[in-house]
């Protein structure tokens, strides 16, 4: 079975294990349903599958490293209901469904990805997560870093303030909102694993950030790059900064392989060929979905 045909046998099974978890939360409120019909929500589940299969490399207990996984997962879904709002990206559809704030009303919408988020922190802050104190503030701390001001709030904010002229970005600025926006969170599935098996060593989390940054840069470019060759084929302007507007698909395709490169040629945990993340680095090079 290939990288990508093992990535979609574990889309279904995270999703039966997220609407399980979820159920523990359940009550009759319209909230809780938006929030479930936002983590319900179609996407590939990537981002839980880089931090299973480090984690089972790492020799972490399953159910530690999935509280990690959902957590993550809560975060990634509350980005992208906050995303498709009016004063964002203002998105009807997302993977052929309605957007949360269609659904449920564009206030109930912001909650939504409001309570996703804080749901992810609180999972964090429990000892079922890590029975060290220590390490689930390390996770919440690093979390926090990542994903405020200075992470994917941050390159969604910069994403926001060029809408109205996305052409007029440099490569260097587009690259700043790809890290900020998506690698950031890619970083995070990296280093939080390592941190659940307490492994800070300095050289090895800068090998393993790198990683996740990296992956995180790839899984973007060539994100921009279906966009590109989806407004081609229909002749539909795209809406956002995209790296195409600076390179071509070819130079997009070497800049991808020169990142995997980057990250994994003398990587302690990626070098591997036959590592799994490995794999799914150069896999994504190739994705067309």
């Amino acid at each position: 079975m290939d990288i990508i045909s093992q990535l979609n046998k574990f889309t279904k099974e995270f999703n039966l294990y997220a609407k399980k978890f979820m159920l523990s939360y359940k009550n009759d409120s319209i909230l809780y349903r938006s929030m479930n019909y936002g983590l319900m929500n179609g996407g590939k589940r990537i981002r839980p599958f880089v931090i299973c299969e480090f984690s089972k490399q790492l020799k972490i207990n399953k159910k530690n490293y999935m509280r990690l996984a959902i957590a993550t997962e809560l975060v990634h879904s509350y980005s992208l209901i906050h995303d498709d709002l009016p004063a964002m990206d203002d998105d009807d559809f997302r993977r052929g469904k309605l957007t949360t704030h269609k659904k449920f009303g564009e206030g109930i919408g912001i909650l939504a990805g409001n309570s996703l988020l804080t749901l992810a922190f609180e999972i964090l802050t429990e000892s079922a997560t890590h029975k060290s104190l220590s390490v689930r503030l390390k996770l919440i701390e690093e979390l926090s870093k990542l994903t405020g001001y200075r992470g994917l709030a941050g390159g969604q904010a910069d994403d926001l303030m060029v809408s109205e002229n996305p052409k007029s970005l440099t490569k260097k600025q587009i690259i700043k909102i790809h890290e900020d926006k998506t690698a950031k969170l890619f970083e995070y599935c990296l280093i939080s694993t390592l941190f659940l098996k307490q492994r800070f060593n300095s050289s090895t989390m800068k090998d393993v950030r790198k990683f996740g940054r990296n992956f995180g840069m790839i899984f973007q470019a060539t994100d921009d790059l279906l966009d590109f060759q989806v407004s081609k084929s229909s002749k539909n302007k795209l809406d956002g900064p995209n790296i195409l507007q600076h390179m071509t698909c070819d130079s997009v395709r070497i800049y991808c392989e020169r990142l995997a490169d980057e990250c994994t040629e003398k990587s302690v945990y990626f070098s591997d060929s036959k590592n799994k993340l490995n794999k799914l680095i150069y896999g994504i090079i190739d994705r067309k979905i």
